[in-house]
């Protein structure tokens, strides 16, 4: 990676873990970059939270576009309770056996106006690769300063997925 990235924090699990949280992230960067890779205890999508948000919060809006060389697809999502990292309509997200990669990109974090994001998915589905794409709007004019990463349906993350936080520097 270039040397404007610095790994804030890395998680990597020992035994299976429903989520992962990032806590105390400093505001000593422009931007932050979240990258996991591996599998879960079931066929799951993923999602996070900002700033210990519970699912009553309404602060997060997202548009996705996914493709996979035969079928493209788009949507909109505003006020949920949660950015998510896949899609259960589409059936992306995690896997038992296949592991997927997802990041997520959150620029200008610690600024004082909303806060955007992408989320870029890329896995293998039954033996073909597909690709999505998830522009996100946390709607909080507060610093991002803790990142809570779960699964949908509660399954849980299996041993050896890995979770790394990047500061991004003048970016």
């Amino acid at each position: 990676m270039a040397t404007t990235y610095e790994p804030i924090a890395t998680t990597t699990l020992g035994s299976a873990a429903s989520s992962i949280t990032f806590s105390s992230i400093a505001s000593s960067w422009t931007d932050l970059r979240l990258v996991m890779v591996g599998t879960t205890s079931a066929s799951d999508w993923s999602f996070c939270r900002f700033n210990g948000t519970d699912g009553s919060s309404t602060a997060y809006s997202s548009t996705r576009l996914y493709g996979d060389g035969t079928t493209a697809a788009s949507a909109r999502i505003s006020n949920n309770s949660r950015l998510q990292l896949g899609d259960a309509i589409l059936g992306l997200g995690t896997s038992t056996t296949i592991p997927v990669f997802v990041s997520l990109d959150i620029f200008s974090y610690a600024g004082s106006t909303y806060k955007s994001s992408l989320t870029t998915i890329s896995g293998d589905l039954n033996g073909t690769g597909y690709t999505y794409r998830n522009v996100n709007l946390f709607s909080d004019t507060s610093a991002i300063t803790s990142i809570l990463i779960a699964n949908a349906s509660g399954s849980n993350f299996s041993i050896g997925f890995t979770a790394t936080l990047y500061g991004i520097k003048n970016a």
